[in-house]
């Protein structure tokens, strides 16, 4: 059962940055319009009921999303030095090939293809986009013992994994086991280039990384922020700048706790399906949006 739905990100043009999609990822718009007022409320974000919006969908037809958001550019907003939704991870079919193609593009290489030690599964590498949203593109290379990976089905494919930076990891595990359905997974120290490089701490130090699952399914990783990291900056009554927005299905919605931004109401279109939707902050403020199913799509 794959749970993972959409991600939400936050432009400042709409037009330029659905092109960028489009161009240099292969995705293309399923559904666009203006943000409804009573959406925007769920989302505590009030200001942002008649922005426009798109939602697109990867070449290979996988109905996993991404969803622009136009709204004016936070000047404080620095990306990877605050908490929330940090990243997007994109599976892709050749990771060399993806660094090629990012090579001519507004998408900045930020951390160009690099083994992960004690994770030879994956071959990752990661870009910030023009609006500041960081964006990993990975190559599986197989399963995990305990877990299963998508394999992409077109040059660059669907979205597989949301990253969320915390201020404290093991309480936010905590609380993602209680108010979002899903489970602990694998934690480990690594060596994060890209991390090391936006806190300016020595390359070679250990940062502290947790997945989260459902049964065999994995599709969150929280880090742990240094010190340094602070409460991402947004305008009043607005999403946060970067990655704004996770979405995801459940089995179970009526044994989730909230509480809700406001109560659950049933939703249309690629995203929600007519399933009831209620969105949650964490512990950081981060909006976690869960979308009721029964069945998800495989």
């Amino acid at each position: 059962m794959k749970l993972l739905r959409a991600a939400t990100l936050t432009v400042a043009d709409l037009k330029t940055s659905a092109g960028n999609y489009a161009r240099y990822l292969d995705y293309a718009v399923v559904d666009e319009g203006a943000v409804a007022q009573d959406l925007a409320a769920s989302w505590d974000a009030p200001e942002t009921a008649g922005r426009p919006y798109a939602i697109m969908q990867p070449a290979s037809g996988a109905e996993i999303y991404l969803r622009l958001v136009e709204q004016p550019p936070h000047p404080d907003f620095v990306p990877l030095r605050s908490y929330g939704w940090a990243a997007i991870e994109i599976c892709v079919e050749d990771v060399l090939a993806a660094n090629a193609r990012m090579e001519d593009s507004p998408f900045e290489i930020i951390g160009p293809p690099r083994e992960i030690d004690g994770l030879p599964a994956i071959y990752p590498m990661q870009v910030k986009g023009p609006d500041g949203e960081i964006v990993y593109l990975t190559q599986i290379r197989d399963d995990l013992p305990a877990y299963d990976l998508p394999r992409a089905a077109s040059p660059i494919d669907k979205l597989f994994i949301l990253v969320m930076a915390c201020s404290d990891l093991d309480a936010s595990l905590d609380w993602m086991e209680r108010h979002a359905g899903v489970e602990k997974g694998r934690d480990m120290e690594i060596v994060y280039t890209m991390l090391a490089n936006a806190f300016d701490a020595p390359l070679d130090e250990l940062h502290r990384i947790a997945t989260m699952i459902h049964g065999r399914d994995v599709f969150l990783e929280l880090d742990q922020y240094p010190d340094a990291a602070n409460l991402r900056p947004k305008h009043e009554g607005m999403l946060a700048p970067g990655c704004a927005i996770g979405t995801f299905w459940t089995p179970d919605f009526d044994a989730l706790p909230g509480p809700w931004v406001v109560p659950p109401a049933r939703r249309d279109g690629p995203v929600y399906k007519g399933g009831r939707v209620g969105v949650v902050k964490d512990l950081d403020g981060a909006l976690i949006e869960i979308v009721e199913s029964e069945a998800p799509p495989s």
